[in-house]
């Protein structure tokens, strides 16, 4: 124990500057590693990866050689399997390194692309009565409802979410749940909501989004097949005839263009109760 606690002392005594140079730029490598790899397949290769080093760093100052020896040659067969493996992901992180366009925050661009095209979705949906049910995960994980439905794993376009509910579709029953930029499932069965106040006229897709939108903070569009309108569930909240500026200014939201996290969702509640 002296021994350990004398080494500790001395590296203690020996930090410098340089040394905290060094774990800056460390640290942001990571910072930048991990948003590059966020809520990709590289991700969890590297969580993998990131326990082995820290067993090599423990079993290296406990002079294990032998199972040292072991975790470093396999995080150097690691770093191999990484490059054959994701080489799109890392080519495409390459080129936004020599594009200078790395963003701590997600790209206003993108962000609204993804607004845009959920939008037209949603409107075309309205426009050619085509029932519709689309979820927004947020801060409340949505695991189980995903498991209930099929992946997709997918970029957003308007093209893919009208196809998705097309009448012949599969899975045009189901709703279809999306996290940040991506269609994550389809097809999805939501908890119903027991509300007793929920109008006669409103039928099971309304019920759904009431539902989920109880025991979650997600944010639910609705298209009814009916009638064409619009609604959006919140909070426990149900708000129909909602208009294209609302949708967009409601879509803006969810991805921050305009409003700071949290202002987020207050618009809603602005606008008042749902018109059951």
């Amino acid at each position: 124990m002296e021994e350990i606690f004398d080494a500790i002392v001395n590296s203690i005594s020996d930090f410098g500057v340089l040394d905290i140079i060094d774990i800056v730029i460390l640290a942001v490598t990571i910072y930048w590693l991990l948003k590059l790899t966020s809520k990709t397949r590289a991700m969890q290769v590297l969580k993998g990866l990131g326990f082995i080093l820290l067993a090599t760093w423990i079993t290296d100052f406990l002079r294990l050689v032998g199972i040292t020896w072991l975790l470093n040659y396999v995080l150097t067969a690691g770093a191999l399997v990484i490059v054959i493996i994701f080489q799109p992901e890392l080519r495409r992180a390459l080129a936004k390194i020599g594009r200078g366009r790395i963003d701590l925050t997600s790209s206003q661009t993108y962000a609204q692309g993804n607004v845009d095209n959920i939008l037209k979705a949603i409107l075309d949906l309205s426009k050619k009565r085509i029932g519709a049910l689309i979820v927004f995960e947020r801060k409340t994980g949505l695991k189980e409802v995903l498991e209930s439905g099929t992946r997709i794993g997918a970029e957003i376009s308007s093209e893919l979410i009208e196809n998705l509910f097309f009448t012949n579709s599969p899975l045009h029953d189901g709703a279809v749940i999306i996290r940040e930029g991506t269609i994550e499932a389809a097809g999805c069965f939501l908890p119903l909501s027991d509300n007793k106040q929920i109008g006669q006229e409103l039928g099971t897709r309304h019920r759904a989004a009431l539902g989920i939108s109880e025991v979650s903070d997600s944010v639910t569009f609705v298209v009814s097949e009916e009638t064409g309108v619009i609604s959006v569930a919140q909070e426990g909240s149900l708000i129909r005839y909602l208009d294209s500026k609302s949708i967009k200014d409601l879509l803006e939201d969810i991805y921050l263009i305009k409003q700071s996290a949290k202002q987020r969702g207050l618009k809603l509640k602005r606008k008042g109760r749902d018109k059951k």
